[in-house]
């Protein structure tokens, strides 16, 4: 037997493994999904969970029942390219033929001094959690700083209005405006959402240091009870660690087939892989299709034939009642209930396993 072996049960990582799984797999490949967790946490409701809006239960999705995947549960230490071996914190390490690398990301804090000691994340469930007990347990009038004014700062500092009308919000970015990436008159309508909520959001502001109780805009201290970091991601250390290739973001560079270059048998998909989008669930997504096709089309001995990726546009959630989008339909944007709807709509499928 082969083992077709993911590291990671993310968007990616997942997504390959049910568009394999949903077509004819050759009898002598077997697919092992190898994750810390016995189901794949929903990363783009991360800022729900630790607003305290949802419950960690309501953003679990089990991964397929299926007597063709073996599951492994574990902490990945470490990855042998050259001997293709997979390494665990407990237990035998894994051999593989093929591999997909699934990691996803960490936070990038800069070198800002106290923010990783000192700040609260949403990139991975435990860390989602910890946020959750530390902002749940302010007192009244208290204040929360987020820095990053980017989607994920934008949604975590929106659902915590809803969850805390007591508390003091202020959201902090380097640039002009919130949502940069974005058109400036969805910018402008965040802003009046935020003004109309009580959200104080800061611009030009250039955090140079955190300590307990304190965050620093250059060298003005601001008093604070909570610091969310939300202002930059890059891949998790393990793949930081490979001696391959990388962009100027550390993301692992790749041939046209998604392939390391000098390693073929090893795909990487999501967070991890250079790619000419942001990082995203839905470009992991539809990456991982893509990948299956073209796995698939090696097994029967063809020549893939891979196009471009086409993403849908995005979408972003302001409490439970607003929302915004851009990138539907050409350069179309959308405001207010209609694309909060649909992101509700996409949370559904994805718990559903419908992409």
């Amino acid at each position: 037997m082969k083992n077709f072996v993911i590291l990671g049960g993310g968007y990616g990582g997942l997504t390959i493994a049910k568009e394999l799984l949903d077509k004819h797999i050759p009898d002598n490949i077997q697919i092992i999904l190898v994750d810390r967790m016995p189901f794949q946490g929903l990363k783009t409701e991360y800022y729900a969970l630790a607003a305290g809006t949802v419950s960690d239960f309501d953003l679990r999705v089990h991964f397929p029942d299926e007597q063709r995947l073996i599951r492994r549960y574990g902490e990945v230490t470490s990855m042998d390219l050259e001997n293709k071996m997979v390494h665990f914190q407990d237990g035998e390490p894994l051999s593989y033929d093929q591999l997909v690398i699934a990691l996803g990301c960490t936070d990038r804090f800069h070198n800002t001094p106290g923010a990783e000691e000192y700040s609260c994340t949403i990139q991975s469930f435990n860390h989602t959690r910890q946020t959750y007990l530390r902002l749940n347990e302010i007192k009244p009038y208290g204040h929360v700083h987020i820095v990053g004014g980017g989607l994920s700062g934008v949604e975590i500092a929106a659902e915590l209005r809803e969850s805390r009308a007591d508390l003091n919000i202020t959201i902090m970015d380097r640039g002009e405006r919130v949502l940069s990436a974005f058109p400036q008159r969805l910018s402008a309508y965040v802003h009046a959402w935020f003004k109309e909520h009580q959200v104080n959001a800061l611009n030009h502001v250039g955090v140079s240091r955190i300590e307990p109780g304190a965050i620093y805009n250059h060298d003005e201290q601001i008093t604070t009870d909570a610091v969310v970091w939300t202002a930059g991601i890059q891949p998790v250390k393990i793949v930081q660690d490979l001696a391959v290739p990388k962009d100027p973001q550390g993301r692992i560079v790749l041939n046209e087939y998604y392939q390391i270059p000098d390693h073929p048998e090893v795909y990487v998909v999501g967070d991890c892989a250079s790619l000419p989008y942001s990082p995203s669930a839905q470009a992991a997504e539809v990456q991982g299709e893509q990948i299956a096709h073209i796995v698939r089309d090696l097994w029967k001995g063809h020549t893939p034939h891979p196009h471009p990726l086409k993403l849908r546009g995005t979408l972003g959630a302001l409490g439970k009642k607003a929302g915004f989008g851009y990138g539907f339909m050409g350069s179309t944007s959308l405001r207010g209930r209609v694309p909060r709807l649909l992101k509700s709509g996409v949370l559904w499928k994805s718990k559903r396993h419908f992409g």
